[in-house]
């Protein structure tokens, strides 16, 4: 049995994948004609709109396909997402609640950085926390921020509106959107942030969702044309939204399998295997030896890719064998030396089964 229980995100079927990609191509047929869509679009600042015509027009597909009433993209990725909506919330010295967990580093320096303060409650029993009256804002992230996280995005949004009606919630969608049924905004939060690179878009562009208000704001002080997101790179993120849901879809489809199998006993080195969000949804395998290190000493000899890019990028194709991430090392040091995590990407379980085996067989010879 593994040493803690998980509880992974509930994944869409391949084919509730598949629906989303017709309902985003539709989506963009209502936005484009068929020519624009077989172009780089266009460059620069548009007198009037201030941004290059395409990507408006693909902030208004976003925006029609997460129904909301506005959409951003923007450089930086997730990172420039969620501090820009922070900003657009929040003054420093405010009040931002946040999940009684370790903070996701990039976002904490986005906090620090701005002079908000934070009160921390247990998202995992809301309903019985005794939370502050004087807070500015609120912050969800939706993938599991530890290993024991089990709540429930919806249930959560939904407290927290009842209870604080005129806060505004900004959601961290990364790693959750076109894996999910439903992202932040669409259960009800204010804002939506996420990096379209997870998504097989383009290097450094993040995206945010939700109250025209809010991105109002924030493009009055985006105005430069340096900071602008191009044509060409909107029309990317398009391309990538496409067909990401059913290569998401079919990742997790995989995985299952191979917990299923390594379960068996297929590998006999193999004490149990489980799925967890780490940020991304991976594959854990523990062995019954302490010789995860020695593992991942060969298996990118044998075709694994030994670290992530984007963490589920257009890159990542062959599977990634790589240790537990610093929030589970952080639950439990010894994982380094017991568990691995796997990310099949575009491979089928034959090709991790064929590592792992190969691996151990050249670990156990040390």
């Amino acid at each position: 049995m593994p040493k803690f229980k998980t509880y992974p995100l509930e994944s869409i079927s391949t084919d509730e994948a598949l629906d989303k990609q017709f309902e985003l191509v539709d989506t963009m047929t209502r936005h484009f004609e068929g020519n624009e869509l077989l172009s780089q679009g266009d460059l620069g600042v548009v007198p009037g709109l201030n941004q290059p015509r395409y990507t408006k027009k693909v902030e208004e597909v976003l925006a029609d396909f997460f129904g909301t009433e506005a959409a951003m993209l923007v450089r930086g990725s997730g990172t420039a997402a969620i501090r820009m909506a922070l900003h657009s919330v929040l003054k420093p010295g405010d009040t931002l609640l946040v999940h009684q967990a370790p903070i996701y580093p990039t976002t904490k320096v986005s906090i620090d950085s701005m002079g908000i303060k934070t009160v921390a409650i247990d998202y995992n029993n809301i309903q019985s926390q005794s939370i502050p009256a004087n807070i500015s804002g609120i912050l969800i992230q939706y993938t599991r921020q530890q290993p024991e996280d089990s709540y429930s995005m919806e249930d959560v949004i939904s407290y927290l509106k009842n209870k604080y009606p005129k806060v505004p919630i900004i959601t961290d969608d990364n790693y959750a959107v076109m894996k999910v049924h439903k992202i932040g905004v669409e259960l009800g939060a204010t804002l939506s942030c996420f990096s379209t690179f997870k998504l097989l878009g383009p290097e450094g562009i993040g995206c945010i969702v939700g109250d025209k208000k809010e991105i109002d704001l924030l493009r009055q002080e985006n105005y430069s044309g340096g900071s602008q997101v191009q044509g060409h790179e909107a029309l990317d993120v398009l391309r990538g939204l496409t067909y990401a849901p059913v290569a998401l879809a079919n990742q997790a489809r995989v995985v299952n399998e191979l917990v299923e199998r390594l379960n068996s006993n297929e590998i006999p080195e193999i004490e149990s295997a489980y799925v967890a969000n780490a940020q991304s949804k991976v594959l854990l395998v523990e062995f019954k030896r302490p010789i995860a290190q020695e593992i991942l000493k060969y298996t990118n000899s044998l075709g694994a890719a030994p670290n992530p890019v984007g963490a589920e990028s257009k890159y990542e194709i062959v599977p990634m064998f790589y240790r537990v991430s610093g929030t589970f090392k952080e639950y439990d040091s010894d994982l380094l030396k017991t568990t691995i995590r796997i990310n099949p990407y575009r491979c089928g379980a034959k090709t991790i089964i064929r590592i792992l085996k190969d691996s151990i067989g050249k670990a156990v010879k040390e």
